[in-house]
């Protein structure tokens, strides 16, 4: 399997700081979609409305409507926002996953599981820990390996 290029490594690093805010904001909106989920399809069937004319944060109830379900909320529908911020930036997480994985020279399923972390609950918080705590560990390594070489090449000139 190939490895990354020495020279690459700050391109990594920064690609790796990347993913990691990536992770947790997408993590965040994942969690704050599957409340509201929760909220507008089981028996409370509450959407969330900011500047409605119950109050500035108001719960208005979801009523069905044919094949629909129709919120009863007149302000700003912030379970509708939630959602389209999610999708949206899951879009960003992706492309902060693919471009670790292809920075790092990983097998194609390492990139399925990164994508994962966006679309099942928790997942980008364990993988953002375990995925910076990998790429940090292995730069370590592949850095002192190259300066353990450097010397022993400068003591084999000097002898």
């Amino acid at each position: 399997m190939p490895q990354p290029k020495l020279a690459t490594f700050p391109q990594i690093r920064g690609a790796l700081r990347f993913y990691q805010i990536c992770s947790v904001i997408t993590g965040v909106g994942l969690l704050l979609l599957c409340a509201e989920m929760v909220l507008k399809y089981t028996p409370l069937a509450v959407e969330l409305f900011f500047l409605d004319s119950h109050g500035l944060f108001a719960f208005r109830e979801v009523v069905p409507q044919g094949d629909e379900l129709v919120s009863t909320g007149d302000g700003v529908n912030l379970s509708l926002g939630i959602l389209i911020v999610h999708g949206w930036f899951y879009v960003v997480y992706l492309f902060a996953c693919f471009r670790v994985w292809s920075l790092m020279r990983w097998p194609f399923l390492r990139f399925i599981l990164l994508a994962g972390g966006g679309v099942i609950p928790f997942l980008s918080f364990f993988m953002e820990f375990y995925v910076a705590r990998d790429v940090k560990r292995y730069l370590a390594e592949r850095e002192t390996a190259a300066a353990e070489k450097r010397a022993a090449k400068a003591q084999e000139v000097a002898s």
